[in-house]
């Protein structure tokens, strides 16, 4: 099997995948955290740009966020609340959807945002049926409310293990909307394309995995055309000894959500590169192991038992973005994107439920892992793409605009 598939079993397996098992993964506790395990405000933060989004898009009756991946909804739950509490013309016009393939961590879902869900603020959308996830994907054409956007790169008289791509459904591309398909929708994205398989090109060839004497081995196949034109376009070719991904699927993704966005934005965060990064001789072969929050370069030391990540290509995604017809903005650092949104009001959204100087500066140094160097600020981008709307309204977005007006800094305890 190519390696992509071995990493979509291990991620994603119904029973057994890491996503599928359990859903303690996330937090201190688990074996990573994210920007919205840190502090409410990444939340609050996304909540002030939301609705600078929904006034960008003349203050529609109704407006869609769907959350890719949402997780454990912390993040749904605070921009939600926030939005409640203080921009309350946005939070009544809309519906938070969240896409979430893991039964366990609907759950969780289902009980962080209950009030929310029980007043129709926010939909957890179930999975398809058992007969339904039998059928061959279709091509994507946007549907009815609440009708699953496919597509599928295999075909009937493919070569098999080489130009087939057997993904399950979890990792097909599919865009589910609570909405009305022309609706105004907001697609978040926060750590959701780094765990897509990809697939791994050394100057052998293409990855594969065998069984021989009940135990995984590594071998090497011929690559496929599209897998070498893309290292050609938006990647660097793996010099002896290297391995470079390849992530197909996170394009496919990318033309998904964008042909999903009638009016609206995508704006996804991640860790990744550019193609000149590589160039210059960085972020070759990122694919890593995550348990326990410690990171090993093995992907096979315990399938369904660690997540499996690889950084994200963003000139890729980029491309495949404005071939789809989005216009994509300057990529930026978490850093950037989150002081640009900050900047207006000092980090209030932060520092407001602070009574005690102790409180103050603790929120402080919370705020500073999100956005300083040496926390998550520079090992995240931000990537912002747009359809059907005022370009010079899009760049007037706070979080596109850190730096234009005047020079910040973080509050300081």
């Amino acid at each position: 099997m190519p390696f992509s598939r071995y990493m979509q079993i291990c991620l994603y397996d119904p029973a057994n995948g890491y996503y599928s098992r359990n859903a303690e993964q996330f937090g201190k506790a688990g074996d990573f955290y994210t920007s919205s395990d840190v502090h409410a405000v990444f939340g609050r933060l996304l909540a002030r740009q939301f609705d600078e989004m929904w006034r960008a898009l003349d203050r529609p009756c109704e407006i869609e966020i769907l959350e890719l991946g949402p997780g454990r909804g912390l993040f749904a739950r605070d921009v939600l609340d926030w939005s409640n509490k203080k921009f309350r013309d946005f939070f009544a016009a809309v519906t938070y959807t969240l896409q979430e393939s893991s039964p366990a961590l609907r759950a969780k879902l289902r009980d962080a945002l209950r009030e929310h869900i029980a007043v129709g603020k926010a939909k957890v959308l179930e999975e398809r049926s058992a007969e339904a996830e039998l059928l061959h994907p279709v091509k994507p054409t946007p549907g009815s409310t609440g009708t699953p956007v496919r597509s599928a790169r295999t075909g009937e008289g493919a070569r098999p293990d080489t130009d087939a791509r057997p993904y399950t459904n979890e990792a097909q591309p599919e865009i589910r909307r609570s909405l009305p398909p022309d609706a105004p929708v907001i697609v978040f994205a926060n750590e959701f394309f780094d765990a897509l398989p990809v697939e791994i090109l050394s100057s052998y060839g293409k990855l594969h995995l065998a069984l021989e004497k009940n135990r995984l081995v590594e071998t090497w196949v011929r690559p496929l055309a599209e897998e070498l034109e893309f290292l050609d376009r938006y990647g660097v070719h793996p010099a002896p000894g290297e391995r470079i991904e390849v992530s197909i699927l996170a394009q496919d993704w990318m033309r998904h959500v964008a042909r999903s966005i009638a009016s609206g934005l995508l704006v996804m965060v991640d860790y990744g590169y550019t193609r000149e990064l590589q160039l210059a001789g960085r972020h070759r072969g990122t694919l890593m192991a995550y348990r326990h929050h410690s990171s090993s370069p093995d992907p096979y030391q315990a399938p369904g038992e660690q997540d499996l990540t690889a950084h994200v290509n963003f000139s890729a995604l980029a491309a495949a973005g404005e071939q789809a017809g989005m216009q994509v903005e300057k990529l930026l650092t978490q850093s950037q994107f989150l002081m640009g949104i900050g900047e207006e009001n000092q980090f209030a959204d932060a520092f407001e439920d602070c009574r005690i100087p102790q409180e103050r500066a603790k929120v402080a140094l919370q705020l500073k892992h999100l956005v300083t160097p040496v926390g998550m600020g520079e090992n995240f981008q931000v990537l912002i793409a747009s359809r059907t709307m005022d370009a010079r309204k899009v760049s007037a977005l706070s979080g596109l605009s850190f730096g234009k007006s005047s020079q910040f800094s973080v509050p300081s305890s």
